[in-house]
C-alpha cells in the first residue's frame, strides 16, 4: 500500500495524489536445480521480499529522498523491487544456494486486470 502523484499528462487524474495496493510476486530463474532440487529458499526469498516490499508500505513515496522527481509507476516498482532483491541475492541473505540463480522477474498486480512485470538478469 502506497500513496503518490505523476508527472506528465499521459497519467490524467493519477497526477493528483492516490493511492494503490499492489500484489507482488517474485519469480527466479536458474538454468538448473540446485543440489536439493530447488531454484531458490522459499523461507529466505520470502523473508527478503517482506523486508524489501515493507519499506515501500505505508509510505507517500512523493516524500521519500530515492524517489524524488521520480513517476513511481507500477513498471517503476517492480523494477525497484528487483533491484533490491538482486542486491540481496548478492549480499547472500537468500543463501549460497541463491548464487546460481540467472535472473529475477517482479510483477506488480493492481487488479485482476492490470498489472506490470519488471525482468532482470543477475
Amino acid at each position: 500500500m502506497v500513496a503518490h502523484s505523476f508527472r506528465g499528462e499521459v497519467f490524467g487524474p493519477a497526477q493528483r495524489l492516490h493511492g494503490a495496493t499492489f500484489l507482488v510476486d517474485a519469480a527466479f530463474r536458474r538454468a538448473e536445480l540446485d543440489g536439493d532440487n530447488i531454484v531458490v529458499d522459499i523461507g529466505l526469498a520470502t523473508r527478503a521480499l517482506g523486508e524489501v516490499c515493507g519499506a515501500l508500505s505505508y509510505r507517500n513515496l512523493d516524500d521519500e529522498p530515492d524517489f524524488q522527481g521520480v513517476n513511481t509507476s507500477t513498471e517503476f516498482l517492480a523494477k525497484v523491487i528487483a533491484d533490491r532483491l538482486a542486491e540481496r541475492v548478492r549480499s547472500g541473505a537468500l543463501g549460497e544456494g541463491a548464487r546460481g540463480l540467472s535472473g529475477i522477474t517482479v510483477t506488480l498486480h493492481e487488479s485482476h486486470i492490470a498489472w506490470a512485470s519488471y525482468e532482470r538478469a543477475l
